[in-house]
């Protein structure tokens, strides 16, 4: 991915529900213009939640996911119904596609009080105008025709128009800065990212300092003093890789701002208060005690893994308690938490904010104390209020 690429993390995720031959990877087909998802009149021929990346005009980039019937029978396909509705935690504009011949039926009205639940801006997208004489009205639709094209475009207008402004402020880092700030980013070369590639956290950072109008310096740990030496001018901040903490720290004097990439995402995407608050509850852990760690990407471990390694040794070392350890990654986030004293979350880079936001509120409506990676690792290494000095009102909650 380059830098002019918007990560899918950032794009407006628009979930398409419905029940079988409803029509949903018709619609899809029309309003994008391509054949991008398999038509076909054999029921169920989506089995399994599908993304698609692309630009929509006039909504710019989004990603669009298929899902299968919400009507799916048997046990497979009641897994298959249960994927459609987590699909929801991840969704930012949900449509629902009803075959017009036969209108709404009970499990469309279920996903309807489920979406208007998590206050989701939707539209109902009546397919198949072309096969009714007598249409009729419900409340936020749409009459459509996938096979004729009729009302695609007026249909694409009234996406646009559900979009979230606040998708449109979100800033990582440049709300901090004013032209022509240095901006420091510490990079450690990390075994685990693609060979040629920095990871995606560090590129989203590097693109928001540019949008910005700042000035971006990236360096290894191994390099920073030196760095900090050959510039002409003082930087505003520097971010550092959170397992590169403890040595960055030393090297970075008191009147410069000093962050990591992960508490930058808690606050990009994130509750950033309420995980630094939770993460004071590692202090109260007991032997035998069960912690989750979680991640928002599923990604080959390494011998010395952040998530499975090297946190739960901090976390031994720091609290002194036989901890038991679960771990979950990618789209498996489990609902129910109730098992665990402690979630410690990565900083959620591949996830959208809905998702991100979802997982949060679910440890918080069980009383779970969640908290990323990048805080922990601040807070056992005793420089958690320092990392937060660029967000006075945040760091009070420490005192």
């Amino acid at each position: 991915m380059g830098l002019n690429d918007t990560p899918k993390s950032d794009r407006i995720h628009i979930g398409i529900f419905g029940k079988r031959n409803a029509g949903k990877s018709s619609i899809i087909n029309a309003i994008t213009s391509q054949n991008l998802a398999v038509v076909s009149k054999v029921k169920g021929t989506t089995t399994d939640p599908v993304q698609k990346a692309m630009e929509l005009l006039p909504l710019g980039p989004v990603m669009i996911i298929d899902t299968p019937g919400i009507d799916d029978e048997g046990e497979l396909g009641k897994m298959r119904v249960e994927k459609s509705y987590q699909v929801l935690n991840k969704t930012d504009i949900a449509l629902l596609v009803v075959d017009g011949n036969v209108g709404l039926t009970q499990c469309d009205k279920d996903l309807i009080e489920e979406i208007k639940k998590r206050k989701l801006p939707y539209l109902i997208i009546l397919n198949k105008s072309d096969e009714v004489c007598n249409r009729y009205d419900i409340e936020n639709s749409i009459w459509v025709s996938a096979e004729t094209k009729e009302n695609i475009w007026e249909l694409k207008e009234r996406i646009s128009k559900l979009i979230p402004n606040e998708n449109m402020t979100l800033k990582i880092i440049g709300d901090l800065l004013d032209p022509e700030d240095i901006v420091v980013l510490v990079v450690p070369i990390d075994s685990a990212a693609p060979k040629g590639r920095l990871i995606l956290p560090q590129q989203q950072t590097i693109r928001d300092v540019l949008e910005a109008g700042a000035i971006s310096v990236v360096t290894r740990d191994t390099e920073l003093p030196q760095t900090l030496k050959a510039l002409g001018k003082k930087p505003k901040i520097v971010v550092t890789d959170s397992q590169a903490f403890g040595r960055v720290k030393n090297d970075v004097p008191e009147d410069i701002l000093l962050t990591s990439f992960s508490i930058l995402f808690a606050r990009y995407k994130g509750d950033l208060a309420e995980q630094i608050k939770a993460v004071k509850a590692i202090d109260n852990l007991k032997d035998g005690d069960y912690v989750l760690i979680s991640e928002g990407c599923s990604h080959h471990r390494q011998c010395d893994d952040i998530g499975t390694v090297k946190i739960p040794r901090w976390l031994k070392e720091h609290s002194g308690k036989k901890i038991n350890y679960e771990f979950s990654s990618g789209t498996e986030f489990p609902r129910d938490l109730s098992k665990y004293k402690a979630v410690i979350h990565c900083g959620g880079c591949t996830l959208n904010e809905k998702e991100m936001k979802h997982r949060i509120a679910v440890a918080k409506e069980q009383n779970v104390p969640i908290t990323n990676y990048g805080i922990f690792i601040a807070y056992t290494q005793g420089i958690l209020k320092r990392s937060l000095q660029a967000f006075p009102e945040i760091a009070k909650i420490l005192d």
